[in-house]
């Protein structure tokens, strides 16, 4: 009985905590790509940009390049995550339920880190009838938005292009759905 519960207490803290990954694995391929940015998320409220969401131009599984600063006037989730992620699994489907509901008044991006497995992300992005972009993460992002080190990790971003909260692991729908509504109003 004993091992059952600490079976039970381990998948729980996985399904709640995330999937961890070395950002070192993530695209090696891609360390040497021009999309690179080296900024750091800070929240130093002395600096008026401290909280700006950095800018990424990133290529989707069909070859599509595709900017966050497309998305400027819109509440954008950036949702870092992976095939092999079982909570990214679980919390998939609540986005594409999200950017159903809210259609062209968000926009939800999914950056991939997916490097071993990154030829099942297009079949996977079907399979899931995932209704937004989905791009392949590069060492610069990751970066960028603090060295990506769980996974699902997603950052709320506002109108104006700032990150306002920011979730590691599973997120539940209603978590965002709220965010949503108090940054469209």
């Amino acid at each position: 009985m004993k091992n059952i519960s600490a079976v039970v207490v381990f998948i729980s803290l996985f399904l709640i905590c995330g999937c961890n990954k070395n950002s070192s694995d993530i695209n090696k391929e891609q360390k040497n790509s021009s999309e690179l940015d080296n900024r750091t998320i800070t929240s130093d409220s002395s600096d008026s940009n401290s909280n700006k969401a950095p800018d990424f131009t990133l290529v989707g599984p069909d070859g599509n390049k595709v900017s966050l600063s497309d998305y400027r006037g819109k509440v954008v989730i950036v949702d870092f995550w992976a095939t092999w992620c079982p909570p990214c699994r679980k919390g998939i489907p609540d986005l594409v339920a999200i950017q159903s509901q809210f259609g062209s008044k968000i926009a939800i991006i999914g950056i991939s880190l997916d490097t071993d497995t990154k030829d099942k992300v297009a079949s996977f992005a079907r399979d899931f009838n995932m209704n937004y972009p989905v791009l392949f993460a590069t060492p610069g992002v990751v970066q960028s938005y603090g060295n990506i080190e769980a996974i699902p990790t997603s950052f709320i971003i506002d109108k104006k292009g700032n990150i306002v909260d920011q979730y590691v692991g599973l997120t539940p729908k209603e978590t965002y759905v709220n965010e949503i509504k108090k940054l469209l109003d």
